[in-house]
């Protein structure tokens, strides 16, 4: 009978008996049969009392004879090579490793035992394999029988035990065999090991080494105990060491399926020695004839036992059962032992008597003394596992699945039907227990289904939890865990798994990046937390992961805590503070304002905001729009202006400008964050006030526009015009007033041209459109006092420094216009060039009886009248448009009179019909003026009638000569007496022109037939006649001078002849 036992430490040996294992029948008996008479048994293994020895081997199974013969057989048994390996004697031992046969004999002639090595792949002339080694085991003068022997796995050591109790070990014969030599003696000289003469040896085999123990260990069973022999490594060659007390009978002491400890069969019991003590033992009563290992398996023959209804062991009184006729037969026991798991997998009886065991192809051949060879075949590890299940055995199935290292996906099936099993007694915590080893190989919707329940929602949990721990779940089962929490209001649970690190890899490395991973979906965490009222839980996940969008969104819509939010926000890098500051600002500047504006100062004028350009930010409008976005938010109604912030803030929302010397306190680097420093010069003094122009000018990076946060001051005018000034005055060194001596302060334009960046001359452009319009929207909410004087005189100031305030001048004006800013709306019209507004708005305050009005419209005329003359007859009609201007303008008009006559602006009867448009000016009013231009109008007559007296007698006088000229009948008498070119005396031969000029004729040219002296002035004057010719053909060009300068242009052309007929030889040619 078989049980286990517990461990025993190395001091103690007893054996604690334990209840009978289960069996189970997972073999299969079939016989082998001959593959040429399926009749009988494979025809080598016929004669089972001729077989010496069998072993298995990588080439098949090699069995020797008695004969000295050795054959190496195929999975049907049949030769594949055969060869006598001892001649005249037998085969004792043999051993197989790396292609190399070992085999231990006896031969005639040979006192001692030989040693052979063959090559299995190779072989010789005759087909046999070659044999490399052939020597002696002689360790004294007297032979004794070889026991047992032992190979290593990689044919460093052979091992041989002999009957006198030696063992000798042959080292490095992997090197011996594989020198190349060809003496077939070229073997290491072995060493004795272990010497003990009056205790046989029984079997040896090596502890193979192990990353654990990287030394090969011998073990060597004598009949009277066990011992290990290091045979490599640090501390080898010493002496053996007893690990047993109790030995083992001849063939029953093998190494286990690892070749790791010795397993050791004795009568009462079964031990497992280890290197250094004893292990387990395990209680089987019982002789014992061999015993032999088959993978996990160990297999024990027992010897011949009498068949009878009343014996001890199961296995025989069942075959006294099943052959009635066979009692009193003595029956051979083979019985297969799972030590790991401690159960039975097959027991047989065999009624011949056992010959040999081998395993090999897996499966386990039992050769019986009759020659018949059985085949123990496992059955599929399917079937065994249904034939556990049909039990309930779900744990041996598991331990089964280990030990034959069943894939991943196999084992977690077992663990589901073990589940199940369990599911169905019911005993929910065990099967869930079981469901939890499923995860990963089973959909968790099949085990969800079953945890549905209410009264099995705990399960749940614990499923839930184990999947988001192994990283596995969804967002649905992050949404349903997280649910359970809150319906179980276990806020405890809630917390500890939303702070829950992920798992780490087996390996101990973090994910990807170095960075851990959540074992369950945030987005679906935040959201159902938030959804249930768990906020606190909600902003950690979002704080932990750095979801600062959620955060804060948390922190401002769902609990109303501004202040946390605001401290977050100083704590996040610049990309990330302007884009939250650009979305949650709004709802910000409404419940902290000074606090929220402070921080968007430092933002937009902060060095930390400098480091990288934002890459998600909304993009601004035009960049050269630069318009005021004051418009867009919604400002009605002075409470909206004049709404009072918390007293304790640092900026003073109540206090507004009240003086051009006194500007709207900003915020100071002392009360930021301590992570911001002042930007204005690296002290940490507080800010200069907005007025002063000291601050150099900053050097232009990539900054957050401004106009991003306008929107979040809707209903905060106040906190914009702070805003608005801090950003202008740290940002560009921006001021409304005046720089002061020796201060450099930075014009619109120069910053722009310097920046060359167009985004932020727009930046500047919109800052102070807004503040214009700031400016006048809190004066006119303000009404009457110094707090609205101050303002507009802010307003005026602006205005003023267009040269260094990049404003946009039409958007002023549009401003002055709707809020009545008349100063300011003066100033433009003056810098715009509209002069005639101006004039005409002076004009209107002076109709209004406004001091000083008729003073500045004189002003306007003598400074803007040289260039815009028209602007008299525009005066000239106001100051005689009412009887009352007249009076009081009769100086500025007498003036206005004498300019127009000096600059000659309008002609008299123009003066006449403004002044006789109405009654208001009187004859007497202009008499004198009218009186002198008659004398002037009487002189230009009488010259003019004197120019044309003068004009009519040169032509007369001309055409008599061209009358002369044209008569051939008229002689033309010359008397030059000098010649007209040289001055010399005139004489022969002469040529005299008809325009009296005389010529030597040597002084004149070869083809001269005009006067030289005449000629040019003809040439001009005919040359004028051509050009005027050619432009009287060009017909658009003088009715476009007809349209400009009237009856003027018309004069001109009849003067120039270009409306006169052509003349007869033109027409002729």
């Amino acid at each position: 009978m078989l049980s286990p036992s517990t461990p025993s430490k190395p001091s103690a040996s007893s054996t604690t008996f334990a209840p009978g294992w289960r069996q189970f029948p997972f073999f299969d008996v079939v016989p082998v049969k001959d593959a040429h008479d399926l009749a009988e048994s494979p025809h080598i293994l016929r004669v089972g009392t001729s077989i010496s020895t069998v072993t298995s081997s990588a080439y098949g199974v090699v069995v020797a004879d008695m004969h000295g013969s050795v054959h190496v057989l195929d999975k049907q048994f049949e030769p594949v090579s055969s060869w006598v390996a001892h001649v005249g004697g037998r085969v004792l031992h043999m051993a197989e490793r790396r292609g190399y046969l070992v085999t231990l004999g006896e031969e005639d002639g040979v006192r001692n035992p030989l040693l052979k090595i063959w090559h299995l792949e190779k072989t010789d002339k005759s087909g046999a394999p070659t044999l490399l080694r052939s020597t002696k085991v002689q360790t004294s003068n007297r032979p004794h029988p070889v026991t047992s022997i032992a190979l290593s796995a990689g044919l460093e050591f052979l091992a041989i035990g002999l009957g006198d109790g030696t063992v000798i070990l042959y080292r490095h014969l992997d090197q011996s065999v594989l020198s190349g030599s060809t003496s077939l003696t070229a073997v290491s000289k072995p060493r004795t090991v272990h010497e003990s003469p009056t205790e046989p040896v029984t079997a040896v085999g090596f502890r193979e080494p192990t990353d654990e123990t990287p030394a090969m260990y011998l073990f060597i069973a004598t009949t009277n105990r066990v011992l290990v022999y290091q045979a490599s490594g640090r501390g080898s060659g010493g002496a053996a060491s007893e690990v047993h007390e109790a030995g083992a009978a001849l063939g029953c002491a093998v190494m286990d399926w690892k070749a790791h400890d010795m397993v050791v069969a004795r009568d009462e019991a079964i031990y497992i020695c280890g290197a250094e003590n004893r292990g387990s033992s395990y209680a089987y009563e019982g002789p014992k004839t061999s015993v032999h290992t088959h993978l996990n398996y160990l297999v024990i023959v027992s010897p011949p036992l009498t068949a009878n209804a009343t014996s001890a062991s199961a296995t025989i009184r069942g075959f006294a059962a099943r052959n009635v006729g066979a009692s009193g037969t003595e029956v051979t026991k083979v019985t297969v032992f799972d030590l790991e798991n401690k159960f039975v997998a097959h027991t047989e009886a065999f009624t011949v008597g056992v010959r040999e065991v081998f395993s090999q192809w897996g499966s386990i051949y039992v050769l019986s003394n009759d020659g018949k060879l059985s085949c123990l075949q496992e059955k599929p590890t399917a079937t065994k596992l249904d034939m556990l299940y049909r039990r309930g055995y779900y744990v041996l199935a598991l331990d089964i699945a280990k030990t034959q290292q069943m894939s991943k996906e196999s084992v977690a099936d077992i663990h589901r039907q073990y589940g199940d099993y369990l599911y169905a007694k019911p005993d929910y915590d065990a099967a869930m227990q079981q469901y939890l080893q499923t995860i990963g190989y089973v959909q968790p919707s099949y085990v969800i289904r079953k945890c549905l329940d209410a009264q099995r929602i705990h399960n749940l949990v614990t499923y839930l939890q184990e999947l988001h721990s192994l990283g596995v779940a969804n967002s649905d089962h992050t949404t349903l865990l997280l649910n359970t929490y809150t319906k179980l209001k276990d806020a405890a649970r809630l917390d500890n798994f939303i702070k829950t690190e992920s798992k780490r890899g087996s390996s101990g490395a973090t994910s990807e990046g170095g960075t851990d991973e959540l074992p369950f979906d945030l987005d679906t965490a935040i959201r159902v937390c938030r959804q249930a009222g768990y906020f606190e839980h909600a902003a950690y996940l979002a704080k932990r992961w750095s979801r600062h969008e959620d955060y804060l969104r948390i922190q401002i819509e769902d609990t109303g805590n501004f202040n946390e939010a605001l401290s977050y926000l100083r704590h996040l890098g610049p990309e990330v503070t302007e884009n939250n500051l650009a979305r949650y600002g709004r709802a910000m500047v409404a419940a902290l304002p000074d606090e929220t504006t402070q921080l968007l100062i430092e933002i937009c004028t902060g060095p930390d905001s400098l480091i990288s350009e934002p890459d998600t930010l909304p993009t601004p409008s035009k960049p050269t729009g630069g318009g005021s976005y004051l418009s867009y938010l919604a400002l009605r109604g002075p409470a909206a202006s004049t709404s009072t912030p918390a007293p304790a803030s640092p900026i003073s929302a109540t206090d507004p400008p009240v003086s051009s010397g006194a500007s709207v306190r900003t915020a100071r680097p002392t009360e930021r964050a301590p992570r911001r420093e002042s930007t204005l010069d690296g002290s940490q003094g507080p800010s200069p006030p907005s007025t002063l122009h000291g601050a150099p000018a900053p050097r232009p990076v990539k900054r957050p526009s401004p106009r991003l946060y306008f929107a979040n001051f809707v209903g905060h005018r106040v906190h914009l015009l702070v805003f608005l000034e801090a950003v202008a005055l740290r940002r560009w060194g921006q001021s409304v007033d005046e720089p002061k001596d020796g201060a450099a302060g930075l014009g619109g334009d120069g910053d722009a041209s310097t920046t060359e960046d167009a985004a932020e001359a727009a930046d500047q452009q919109a800052v102070w459109n807004t503040l214009l319009e700031l400016y006048l929207t809190l004066a006119s909410a303000a009404g009457d006092g110094a707090r609205a004087d101050a303002l507009r005189e802010k307003a005026l100031q602006l205005l003023r420094a267009a040269d260094r305030l990049p404003y946009d001048p039409m958007h002023a004006l549009i401003l002055c216009a709707t809020r009545s800013f008349t100063p300011g709306l003066v100033l433009l019209w003056e810098r715009l060039g509209m002069h005639e507004d101006v004039l005409r708005f002076w004009m209107e305050q002076d109709r209004q009886g406004i001091a000083g009005a008729g003073t500045e419209v004189m002003r306007c005329l003598a400074e803007y009248g040289e260039e815009a003359p028209q602007l008299y007859k525009l005066a000239l009609r106001f100051f005689t448009s009412a009887p009352e201007l007249v009076s009081r303008h009769s100086l500025d008009l007498a003036e206005v009179l004498r300019v127009v006559e000096e600059r000659k602006i309008l002609p008299p009867l123009g003066v006449v019909q403004i002044l006789s448009r109405n009654e208001v000016a009187s004859v007497g009013l202009v008499k004198e003026w009218l009186l002198a231009r008659i004398r002037t109008a009487g002189e230009e007559v009488h010259t003019d009638e004197q120019l044309t007296a003068s004009y009519r007698l040169e032509t007369a006088t001309k055409l008599k000569q061209v009358e002369e000229l044209s008569d051939p009948d008229q002689p033309r008498l010359f008397h030059a007496p000098q010649c007209s070119q040289c001055g010399g005396p005139l004489d022969l031969p002469s040529v005299h022109f008809m325009c009296k000029h005389s010529f030597h004729q040597r002084c004149l040219g070869d083809h001269d037939t005009e006067c030289p002296l005449c000629v040019r002035a003809h040439g001009v004057i005919q040359e004028v006649r051509r050009n005027n010719e050619r432009l009287a053909d060009k017909h658009d060009l003088f009715l476009a001078d007809v349209k400009e300068n009237g009856f003027r242009a018309v004069a001109a052309a009849f003067g120039r002849g270009v409306l006169n007929r052509p003349r007869i030889g033109d027409i002729v040619t």
